[in-house]
């Protein structure tokens, strides 16, 4: 059982590069707006009932597929990685995986903001994330975030077998998809 987490900032391209991973391997694609866009059909993702079930999911689906069959998972999330309680998640998210003998990998992405901002607007990123439509607000929580948090990694923060960033300002979801596979042997 492999748990993948890919991690960055907002429009970084973390579910496209998830799209060609799942594409390329047997790994299932679970990005986290998968569980955000369900939810804000009831609540906001913001509101305490919004964060409690979006967390109740999630925890859910990662037990099952850590106790399943499945040759794994890929992950998506925007780690504040000022935020104790975003390390605290991914601990616990990696403790699921590695208490049923799966193996967790890192894989951290960062780009140039120019490119987030077009990329924020992408059509693919709009067919599977409805409330990020609205691109004024999206833009706005996207720079707001950035300015209120870090979201991408001081050099030697992570080391390990297990980790790698990546620069994807000028490469493509199949070419980072690729290197993620050649990394970890996937």
């Amino acid at each position: 059982m492999k748990l993948v987490i890919i991690f960055g900032p907002q429009a970084v391209g973390k579910m496209t590069v998830g799209q060609e991973l799942e594409r390329k391997t047997e790994l299932k694609l679970f990005h986290n707006h998968m569980t955000i866009e369900l939810v804000s059909h009831f609540f906001s993702y913001g509101s305490e009932s919004g964060k409690r079930l979006v967390g109740l999911f999630r925890k859910k689906i990662f037990e099952e597929v850590a106790a399943s069959d499945l040759e794994g998972l890929i992950f998506t999330y925007v780690w504040g990685l000022d935020i104790s309680a975003d390390w605290d998640y991914i601990n616990n998210v990696s403790n699921i995986f590695e208490s049923k003998g799966g193996s967790v990998y890192l894989v951290e992405l960062e780009a140039d903001l120019d490119v987030r901002l077009v990329r924020n607007k992408s059509d693919n990123r709009l067919l599977h994330k409805p409330s990020k439509r609205n691109f004024e607000q999206s833009e706005r929580d996207l720079l707001k975030t950035l300015e209120n948090h870090r979201l991408n990694s001081f050099p030697g923060e992570f080391e390990g077998k297990n980790y790698m960033k990546i620069n994807n300002t000028n490469l493509t979801a199949d070419i980072v998809a690729q290197m993620i596979i050649e990394q970890f042997e996937l």
